[in-house]
């Protein structure tokens, strides 16, 4: 055995012999319990970041310690390979996508490696391969024909100067990211998925995940957003014909107080009313310039112009104004919004700023209703299901629901309303005008309309081989692309360049893992024995509580209705679900020539620090001069406080970095990075390298301690394997049902610092005690193995040569070593520490009591006295008070 830990050379060994064998291909194995662990599907971007080291050592903890446990244990790995960041990178690189997207596969795949993650790579996929992609259009098909995707004109960003939608992430102070182009709200046709006819069930079984944390189920409840209210219409005449201008809320009992109502940029009553109005026209075009997410519309300020049209109210009739909003979405229910400003704080501010009426409805017994009205006490106002109607005639009195029951009533018998459950979540718009994405399987005719395309033309293959200059889909430019024929009718036509959002790629991928060899069908009979239950752990971080995980339950709940997963019913994707905290570090910068912040990456900085460890000033290394010390943040490019793992493991070796990764912090915590902290790491490995080197040196290779077969051990031997086997106990704990891996690492640890106080012969007979230390570091090189595999690997094989690490069980707590002879009590005087005792387990109040008194230290303290009371705390302590 060499005498130096050399992390490079084992961790190759142990790298070339688990590909030699196969360590980590998954086969369906009936015979054994299944476990399936699903990390995050990772973007190609070019380099794993700390976050995804940290996200996929997880993942392979879960995994090796299953194997361990002898589950038959599925974990793979894949590429979410579309997106418009490969476009991006293509224009500044000048180089197509596809070319990019691969080179940088081949490289993080090979830092993957380099970690050590036991990977099955026989079921890769990428998702800009036609062999994948193919499926989803071919599923695409089916729900199109089925009416689960649509077509309709939907509101988007639209950059001018790039010709293309934008993310609402994209716009910044309604300025395209990458153009600096003002942002246009614009009406195209888009294709949409009908994820609203699942809403219910999306929310119901929500309440079957008690693997989730409760943190994300809100989120996904809340997005889901379930609400229970009354839809009803204002009746008005428009050129001579009766309409109506439905709207939705949730508090009818308010109906009372309406004194406007608002309508959307884009809604009809609007572009009708600025037909002849130049100012209204205006106030439109500047209402369709920013973003189209309710976040950008809650920070906003409130606009609005009157459109001189004037509606009646359902119940009273009375003539309501039609204003048009700069905060009313045309995509969200009708595009329409009832407007009670006594009741509303949007409303409330919007009448104040323009002049309009007031009108309380809601109040309390005690004459609420009669205060005058100002805004120091508006809140008074404010709508409360707690308050009675006001002011609002034969409503007079009624509590919310009785006020809402009869409202809704009254709307019925009228014809005008009804009650209605409604959703926040809208149908998934999934048409991107952008190039590097699934093309959208549908052929536009003249005579037929929009024709999906058929079976046997799928894949519609993306070309590879284009151009991006960032000014639109380079497909629609594309003659040899998009000229087809009709497959209904055969006249000339044209198929379809928009690309569907990444999303969609990413929402099934995990169920292909099952089957990515077949070529007869999306799924097969693979996905009932993987996805049983649900699989069994997914790891993610929060950023993907809602969209990604909300549309991989939809696309799971759509394949299940289409009879794709034959012998299992499978209604949810991930039974458990883990979300990883952030990698943080602190950030230097200096203040560039324009005012802005130049950021220093703080591998290139020297902290000084006080005498507490604190850091006080820092300065950049190649210059000496100044820099200023920001915060803690998430690691990233734009504050360019990121550590690149290839460094990491290049000098310190990777099961450094997965120790020091696993130790710091809990995974659903932010873990801050530290220096000195990866120094630790490594220095551990050092010595647990060094222990079984000495053990070796000195021993060869032992028999292992047993209770059946070998002899009896001195009391601090016995101690010591009680805390060995505690410790088994312990930490199959932390890593199956905790998840805690930091605490079974400090177990480990602590394990090892009683091993260093095992003193050779003063300890008990040789052969034992060689024996002992041979069970504990066996043990220990085992339960650690599934956090640092490659340095386990190299230890098991030197204690047991010719075995290997990987293939070995995990170990069991022996329950005779965990059987107490004799317990150890605390002893006091008068309160005070002053030793101890060793007694019988067995032993009664008066053997504790003569061992107390018998005890050095306490006769010492007595001083000859005869303590007044002896108090005994079972199993703790003994205190003789004098």
């Amino acid at each position: 055995m060499q005498e130096k830990y050399q992390p490079q050379d084992i961790e190759l060994a142990a790298q070339q012999l688990w590909q030699k064998t196969g360590a980590a291909r998954a086969i369906e194995d009936t015979g054994k319990p299944k476990y399936y662990c699903l990390s995050m599907f990772p973007y190609p971007s070019g380099k794993l970041h700390m976050g995804h080291v940290r996200n996929y050592t997880i993942g392979d903890v879960l995994s090796r310690f299953h194997k361990m446990l002898g589950y038959n244990v599925l974990q793979p790995m894949g590429w979410d390979a579309f997106g418009m960041p490969a476009e991006n990178a293509a224009i500044q690189n000048n180089v197509p996508p596809a070319q990019w997207t691969y080179a940088n596969i081949d490289y993080m795949k090979g830092q993957l490696n380099r970690l050590g993650f036991a990977l099955d790579w026989d079921r890769e996929l990428a998702t800009c391969k036609p062999d994948y992609y193919r499926w989803e259009q071919w599923l695409f098909t089916r729900l199109f024909e089925k009416g689960l995707i649509y077509k309709r004109y939907g509101t988007v960003n639209w950059d001018p100067v790039d010709q293309t939608v934008l993310a609402n992430e994209q716009v910044i102070d309604g300025r395209g990211w990458r153009s600096g182009a003002l942002i246009e709200k614009r009406e195209i046709p888009m294709y949409y998925m009908k994820i609203t006819a699942y809403a219910e069930e999306l929310l119901a079984d929500l309440d079957k995940l008690p693997g989730w944390p409760e943190q994300v189920k809100l989120m996904q409840k809340n997005w889901i957003g379930k609400s229970e209210g009354v839809r009803f219409a204002f009746p008005y005449v428009l050129d001579g014909k009766p309409e109506r201008l439905w709207v939705f809320t949730t508090r009818a009992d308010t109906i009372m107080g309406v004194t406007f109502v608002a309508v959307a940029a884009e809604h009809p009553l609007a572009a009708y009313a600025a037909r002849n109005n130049p100012a209204l026209a205006a106030f439109i075009e500047e209402c369709k310039q920013g973003g189209v997410a309710e976040a950008d519309l809650a920070a906003m300020e409130k606009k609005g112009m009157p459109t001189g049209i004037f509606v009646d109210h359902p119940l009273t009739g009375q003539k309501v104004e039609v204003w048009v909003g700069n905060y009313v979405l045309m995509g969200y229910g009708d595009g329409a919004v009832m407007a009670v400003p006594a009741h509303d704080e949007r409303d409330f501010a919007f009448a104040k700023k323009y002049g309009l009426a007031i009108t309380q409805v809601i109040g309390e017994k005690d004459g609420t209703q009669d205060k005058v009205f100002s805004d120091e006490h508006w809140e008074d106002w404010y709508a409360s299901k707690n308050g009675f109607c006001v002011n609002s005639g034969k409503y007079d009195g009624l509590g919310y629901k009785a006020a809402v029951d009869a409202i809704a009533a009254d709307l019925v018998a009228k014809g005008l309303g009804e009650k209605k459950v409604q959703f926040r979540l809208r149908d998934w718009g999934i048409s991107r005008q952008r190039y590097w994405g699934c093309p959208i399987p549908v052929i536009h005719c003249e005579t037929c309309g929009d024709v999906p395309v058929p079976d046997d033309q799928l894949p519609v293959v993306l070309p590879e081989n284009v151009a991006v200059t960032g000014a639109g889909s380079p497909l629609a430019r594309m003659a040899e692309f998009y000229e087809t024929t009709c497959p209904k009718c055969g006249q000339a036509a044209r198929r379809e360049t928009d690309t569907m959002d990444t999303f969609v790629e990413s929402s099934w991928y995990f169920l292909r893992y099952c089957c990515p060899d077949n070529d007869r069908a999306m799924v097969d009979e693979r996905v009932a024995y993987w996805c049983k239950g649900g699989i069994d752990q997914y790891i993610g971080g929060i950023e993907h509580a809602i969209l990604h995980l909300l549309y991989a339950r939809f696309w799971t709940k759509l394949m299940r209705d289409a009879g794709l997963f034959k012998g299992e019913r499978i209604d949810e994707p991930f039974a458990n679900l883990l979300t990883q905290g952030m990698v943080v570090a602190p950030t230097f910068f200096r203040e560039g020539a324009d005012g802005k912040a130049v950021w220093i990456n703080p591998a290139d900085v020297e902290l000084q620090c006080d005498e507490r460890g604190r850091p006080v000033s820092a300065t950049l290394a190649a210059d000496g001069q100044p820099v200023q010390i920001g915060g803690i943040e998430k690691m990233s490019k734009s504050k360019n406080n990121g550590v690149d793992p290839q460094a990491l493991i290049d000098r310190y070796g990777a099961d450094t970095a997965r120790l020091f990764i696993m130790f710091a912090s809990p995974p659903d915590q932010s873990l801050e990075w530290s220096d000195a902290g990866v120094e630790g790491a490594y220095r551990f490995l050092r010595r647990l390298w060094r222990l079984v080197f000495e053990h070796i040196e000195n021993n060869g290779p032992a028999a292992a301690y047993t209770s059946a077969t070998s002899g009896q051990l001195s009391a601090k031997l016995r101690d010591f394997r009680r805390q060995l086997h505690q410790t088994i106990g312990k930490v199959a704990d932390d890593y199956g049902r905790r998840k805690q891996f930091n605490t079974a690492i400090a177990a480990v640890m602590e394990l090892l610092n009683a091993y260093g106080r095992i003193n050779g012969n003063n300890d008990g007979d040789p052969a034992m005690v060689r024996a002992v230390r041979q069970e504990a570091l066996e043990t220990v090189t085992l339960l650690l193995y599934p956090i640092v595999p490659h340095i386990c690997e190299a230890l098991y094989a030197e204690l047991r040569p010719g075995q290997t690490a990987g293939v070995q069980m995990f170990p069991q707590a022996d329950e005779s070593a965990l059987a107490r002879e004799e317990i150890e009590l605390v002893l006091q005087v008068n309160g005070k520490h002053r030793g101890a005792i060793r007694v019988p387990v067995s032993a009664d109040k008066a053997t504790i009591e003569a061992a107390a008194l018998a005890n050095e230290g306490a006769q010492r303290h007595l001083e000859g006295r005869t303590p007044k009371k002896v108090i005994i705390v079972p199993g703790r302590l003994v205190n003789l008070v004098v």
